[in-house]
């Protein structure tokens, strides 16, 4: 993807690019839900993501190819507009209108835009985009971005151009995500642990091909479900409760919002068991807690679908207890995660191929992955070591 990013841009503007950067996209591995309610989750970068070559200009005009739209787009710094047109140049425009309204000084570029992450599916191809283009932007007009920086301006584009009220998660696993590692994050204050993978361990991401509907909508409802929830149990965010403490609530809450709330209660706690389990490759562990998460998710905060229900019995039943396996994301659709021994790699993917097939009419993608680093991780990126804060917190809460 790189070089055929880079020879339509010789291609198109009859010059090298200047400069061509990669962001990855992410999966998570746990932790659904629980990004806006100030709560923890552990992602991991992709091996895809996003590529852009780009150069300066003179004047104020940026110049825009979509490789994966066949499009493309002009605007002027001075008059950046949201574009109905072309729903995936907000993201770009987006991020220049952010930077311009922090002070930034900025040029007009020529860009080419291009992915290998499927559309639609759940893997951040959104903020994939956002820092693969401040990356460049960082090094082309010296804006001296870190990591932190950059995730909260992609954060903003999509809150405050966008339209969509997402946490911070995806900017900032795809900003300062670590090789081989996954990434322990506290949204509400962005401490962060560095948690390595080890190498004998499968990592595979499998898209459903469920055709996604309602998303937008009943993710926004699932959020004004726990800000009410909140409200009710007086707290500034969800992860502030321990599962003791919120059943004091149950009633004051009713049927609806307590599971709404006992999901991402519950969650936080499986994401700590995760990430303490991950490096010991305890698999009897690793299986039980995503299984968990994803009963979670289907009865408790009811994202899931009954196609993608299938999918992760086949892969469960696949996995024979060697590996773990939940849908992750938003829902309604999108990927199913793996985590397992490398040798039941096979017997995932010829389930899947088969058995998926077979019992809903969808063709599965499967995409065996590595995580690897992230826009702007450097070696001296420093985490904070999370892990016991994080259990003490919860448990005292």
């Amino acid at each position: 993807m790189l070089n055929k990013v880079k020879s339509e841009f010789t291609s198109i503007f009859n010059e090298a690019p200047l400069i061509t950067r990669f962001a990855p996209g992410r999966v998570n591995i746990i932790g659904d839900h629980t990004d806006y309610n100030g709560g923890y989750v552990f992602p991991t970068t992709l091996n895809i993501g996003t590529y852009i070559a780009g150069s300066s200009r003179k004047d104020k005009l940026v110049n825009v190819l979509a490789l994966n739209f066949n499009q493309q787009i002009r605007f002027e710094l001075n008059d950046i507009q949201h574009d109905t047109l072309h729903p995936w140049s907000n993201y770009i425009r987006g991020v220049y209108k952010v930077l311009l309204n922090k002070g930034y000084q900025l040029s007009g570029a020529n860009l080419v835009i291009g992915g290998n992450l499927p559309q639609g599916a759940g893997l951040s191809s959104s903020a994939s985009l956002e820092l693969a283009l401040l990356k460049l932007l960082d090094d082309l007009h010296h804006l001296l971005l870190d990591g932190t920086e950059a995730a909260k301006i992609g954060q903003a584009t999509e809150n405050e151009f966008v339209g969509c009220q997402c946490g911070i998660m995806d900017q900032m696993i795809s900003a300062k995500g670590r090789a081989n590692s996954g990434m322990l994050l506290h949204c509400d204050t962005l401490q962060y642990e560095y948690i390595a993978i080890p190498k004998n361990a499968q990592l595979l991401v499998i898209n459903s091909n469920i055709q996604r509907g309602l998303v937008d909508s009943e993710y926004n409802l699932r959020r004004e479900q726990c800000e009410q929830a909140a409200q009710i149990c007086k707290v500034g965010h969800l992860s502030e409760l321990n599962i003791d403490t919120l059943e004091e609530f149950e009633s004051a809450l009713g049927a609806l919002l307590f599971k709404r709330a006992k999901h991402v209660v519950s969650e936080n706690l499986r994401v700590l068991e995760l990430a303490e389990a991950i490096p010991e490759l305890d698999w009897t562990k690793i299986s039980n807690v995503m299984r968990h998460s994803h009963a979670s998710l289907r009865d408790d905060f009811a994202v899931s679908t009954r196609n993608m229900d299938i999918l992760v019995d086949i892969i469960d039943t696949a996995l024979a207890g060697q590996g773990g396996v939940r849908m992750t994301g938003g829902g309604f659709g999108g990927c199913a995660v793996v985590l397992c021994e490398p040798n039941r790699k096979n017997a995932v993917i010829n389930a899947v191929l088969t058995e998926y097939l077979k019992l809903t009419g969808l063709q599965a993608e499967v995409y065996e992955c590595k995580s690897v680093d992230g826009a702007f991780y450097t070696n001296d990126s420093s985490s904070a070591n999370i892990a016991n804060v994080v259990a003490s917190k919860v448990v005292s809460n």
